[in-house]
């Protein structure tokens, strides 16, 4: 099995593209009101990826925007003690984005609440970054379907970039978050995603979200199927669909995350163009941080591309790192390449 993304050309850095958020998590009991103290991560999907391949030794870059303030610097400084260069980061705007989540919930729980209008990120528009020089050195982009979901003007700055991006031949991945509640602009997914992703050359997410963004239709019986193999040869579909739609992308993968009582089962797909390869299933009965996750998977595909591994262990890779994520508190992983390759069900 070869590495679709091999073409023998000087590697760079990856370049992820996305909103960097302050997770607020008040627990359920209302202890914090008691306690006067509010936990908090410091994330978003696309900084959870940066933050990923800077730790499994990848030479990782974030763009983001932040108002020039002492917080900002602050953050910054953080984030690049973990390695991620910020040089990129576009100074200019008000405030950083909040969003608030009660702990122990996931983000389709009714316990999240959105704080991020007239974000930094938020208020980019089109023409004020240099994007060539942000992507000079860049040889993967990597973004996700919540910048679109913001506005307008940063589905059009996500274009833009796009653009930028493709006309250097820079390899670009894309996750197909779905975020219900940031649509709220009088669009929805179906009508600026497909110009947006038929720039990615690696597109991952799953059967109902390519459904909801890109018009894949899934089989309305399937989902209450609840079997692996249906959902497999769903996934398969859905794969061979999107490449036919979009030729750029060269693999299309699937996460399957399903909730058993308080724990999950989870297990992932990747098409690489010519065959369906699946990971093994993991399962648990309970899980501490379901936020991350799928971000690991998204940075786990990248790491094993970038590193010329092959499909099946490019996905092994990726399922065991996300699967990890679910037992570690806060929005990124901190496990090491070494951990996550031992904890591959063998």
């Amino acid at each position: 099995m070869s590495n679709p993304f091999e073409n023998g050309s000087p590697k760079g850095s990856v370049l992820s593209f996305g909103e960097l958020l302050l997770r607020i998590c008040p627990d359920a009991g209302g202890q914090w009101l008691v306690d006067n103290q509010l936990s908090f991560f410091v994330g978003g999907a696309e900084l959870n990826v940066a933050t990923a391949l800077a730790l499994w030794g990848l030479p990782s870059a974030y763009f983001t925007a932040l108002p020039d303030n002492a917080m900002s610097a602050q953050i910054l400084d953080y984030l690049q003690d973990k390695k991620v260069d910020t040089t990129p980061v576009f100074m200019h705007g008000d405030r950083i984005g909040l969003y608030y989540l009660t702990r122990g919930k996931d983000i389709k729980n009714n316990a999240l609440i959105y704080d991020r209008a007239h974000s930094a990120f938020a208020a980019l528009k089109p023409g004020q970054v240099d994007w060539d020089k942000v992507l000079d050195g860049v040889s993967w982009f990597h973004f996700s379907a919540i910048c679109p979901a913001i506005s307008q003007n940063v589905a059009n700055v996500c274009a833009e970039v796009l653009e930028a991006a493709s006309a250097k031949n820079i390899t670009i991945s894309v996750d197909l978050n779905y975020r219900a509640r940031l649509w709220q602009y009088g669009k929805q997914p179906i009508d600026v995603m497909p110009q947006l992703v038929k720039y990615a050359d690696l597109i991952m997410g799953n059967i109902w979200a390519a459904e909801r963004m890109l018009g894949i239709p899934v089989e309305p019986n399937v989902t209450e199927s609840g079997q692996k193999s249906i959902y497999l040869k769903e996934a398969l579909f859905s794969s061979e669909s999107i490449i036919s739609q979009y030729p750029k992308c060269k693999a299309v993968a699937n996460t399957f995350r399903f909730d058993a009582g308080e724990g999950i089962n989870y297990y992932t797909a990747l098409y690489d163009g010519d065959l369906l390869h699946s990971s093994k299933q993991y399962d648990t009965d309970k899980v501490i941080d379901k936020v991350g996750s799928g971000d690991c998977f998204m940075a786990g595909l990248i790491y094993g591309f970038y590193n010329n591994l092959d499909p099946l262990q490019t996905l092994e890779f990726a399922t065991s790192a996300a699967y990890q994520k679910l037992f570690i508190e806060g929005d990124a992983t901190t496990k090491t390449v070494e951990e996550i390759t031992k904890a591959i069900i063998s």
